[in-house]
């Protein structure tokens, strides 16, 4: 089959002669994929940020298709089903599954991203066919009145924009602000508006960005030197209600922690890995900032986000930029990597 592979930082091709998967646990489903999507978090393979990422890695989490075949222990799937794909991969059955904790998963993995997350490796879904494990936990139905572009999201950034609104506590009547644009960043921000935020403001260097944010209501804030100040003269000095961090550097989380009002509330999803951010904890105490992290979970948050495409309460189609075959992937992350595209769809 085809399917593209990581090589290296900033090197990525399309190989057609990778072995089809197949059933290999009784729990396991063989999807055809139909849909899949360039991911922000793909960006930190692709130029090289993680060390000991597998050559030869099938990458991708986002992706929707049929289900080919099951296992004998699959409940509720089977073959022709339409089906949207979790990233997060989970048993279902653990202690912390149970709890709905599917990220701290005793045998969790991510779909495309090597043993980052996990201890197994997991082909991904950039792809014509993907093996996907604990089926019936990680494979939801989409409904037929949901196109396969609307429900890709869900397997990720919807789930993941919606997480950092409500981790963020975002009420009605609140200001909040967004750092980071990006397509998580832009889906929280309509999240943020579904709570009911009364304003949100959009930090991000880019100006694409912004203009994009702008085009969903949201007050453009150039993230410059002095973008402190600006959200200050935007606040009447007191700052936002809610911070959705959706960048993962130090340098987001700093902007985050300096634009919140005291006693305010940042929700970080973007994927922060640093062991040596200087923690202003003098400024987050004297404020009485909450800080938390936290990641999507497509698996607990299934229904309520379909319920709102079905409802026609949020759209995220409008982040895609670019439809490309799957054969021209490489380039894809090219014009993702770049800034060139807001997000990128592959089409097996």
């Amino acid at each position: 089959m085809r399917a593209l592979q990581w090589h290296g930082a900033r090197r990525a091709a399309v190989a057609d002669d990778i072995a089809m998967p197949r059933i290999e646990e009784p729990r396991d489903a063989v999807v055809r994929v139909v849909r899949s999507a360039i991911c922000g978090t793909d960006l930190h393979p692709y130029r090289g940020e993680i060390d000991g990422f597998g050559v030869g890695t099938v990458t991708g989490h986002e992706f929707t298709g049929v289900v080919e075949e099951v296992g004998p222990e699959v409940r509720g799937l089977g073959a022709g089903d339409r089906v949207v794909a979790s990233d997060i991969i989970a048993c279902g059955h653990c202690r912390s599954c149970r709890r709905g904790w599917h990220y701290q998963c005793d045998r969790v993995g991510l779909f495309g991203y090597a043993t980052v997350v996990g201890t197994q490796a997991y082909a991904g879904g950039h792809a014509e066919y993907v093996r996907v494990p604990f089926a019936d936990t990680v494979l939801f139905p989409i409904p037929d009145d949901v196109g396969d572009e609307r429900a890709l999201f869900v397997g990720d950034v919807l789930a993941t924009g919606y997480a950092c609104a409500v981790g963020a506590g975002v009420r009605p009547g609140d200001t909040v602000a967004v750092v980071g644009c990006g397509p998580v960043g832009l889906l929280a921000l309509e999240a943020a508006w579904l709570l009911g935020a009364a304003r949100v403001l959009a930090i991000d260097p880019l100006e694409s960005r912004r203009k994009l944010a702008a085009e969903r209501g949201a007050c453009p804030v150039p993230a410059a030197p002095d973008v402190e100040q600006q959200v200050a003269d935007l606040t009447e000095g007191r700052g936002v209600d809610a911070v959705l961090e959706a960048v993962g550097t130090d340098a987001s989380l700093l902007t985050a922690l300096n634009v919140v009002r005291p006693r305010g509330v940042v929700c970080a999803v973007g994927a922060h890995a640093s062991e040596t951010m200087p923690m202003p904890t003098r400024l987050a105490f004297a404020k009485e900032v909450t800080l938390r992290f936290a990641v999507g979970d497509p698996i607990s948050d299934f229904e309520p986000l379909m319920n709102l495409l079905r409802g026609g309460r949020v759209d995220p189609t409008f982040l895609i930029s670019h439809r490309m075959p799957l054969s021209e992937a490489a380039e894809g992350f090219r014009l993702f990597d770049s800034g060139e595209a807001s997000k990128v769809v592959l089409i097996p």
